[in-house]
């Protein structure tokens, strides 16, 4: 007979954290409330993470990371245009999810304001990984000036992702796929 098992504890305690903080709000989470969902002790709680910043950091990281494996996905094998345009509509996919509230990175950083917090350094790890990604796509296609194109489209990136809570996903998506092709034209 095969049986399932259950989750290390410092995973459940991760699936617990990125589902209450994306649907609630760090702040508003307590460490009681984590260990108590994540069928943890305390204990087991300080032992993975020193403390619940580390555990909102950790969180942020494999968030990061999923996405980081999203964008790789997306652009594998696609030709610079392709890829460009593939890298975006992660973005706007995101904004289609039934429980979307926004970008995990922006609500984090609305929460913790202090640029040298860790919760923040780990905020612009992931902004400075995508912007590296959109300029290299636009520099491929020759872009005069990628730098700004690629600031451009992070900025088209964050309106979207709030864009997307606030509107119709549909349009957002939409009007986040023109506004890169206005930047970067055939």
């Amino acid at each position: 007979m095969e049986t399932t098992r259950e989750p290390h504890p410092r995973e459940r305690l991760l699936r617990t954290a990125s589902r209450l903080f994306y649907a609630e709000g760090i702040h508003a989470v307590g460490v009681d409330r984590l260990v108590s969902e994540a069928s943890v002790t305390r204990a087991t709680f300080y032992r993975h993470f020193p403390g619940k910043d580390d555990l909102v950091v950790a969180y942020l990281r494999a968030t990061g990371e999923a996405i980081r494996e999203a964008v790789a996905r997306a652009r594998e094998g696609e030709p610079p245009r392709e890829a460009l345009h593939a890298t975006m509509a992660v973005v706007g996919d995101a904004t289609r999810a039934e429980d979307f509230r926004g970008c995990q990175f922006l609500n984090a950083a609305a929460e913790y304001p202090d640029p040298d917090h860790p919760v923040r350094v780990a905020i612009d790890d992931h902004r400075t990984w995508f912007l590296g990604v959109l300029r290299d796509l636009v520099a491929d296609l020759g872009h005069p000036d990628p730098d700004h194109a690629a600031r451009v489209l992070v900025l088209l990136r964050d309106g979207a992702l709030h864009g997307g809570e606030l509107d119709d996903p549909a349009v957002v998506r939409e009007a986040l796929r023109r506004a890169v092709e206005d930047l970067v034209p055939a």
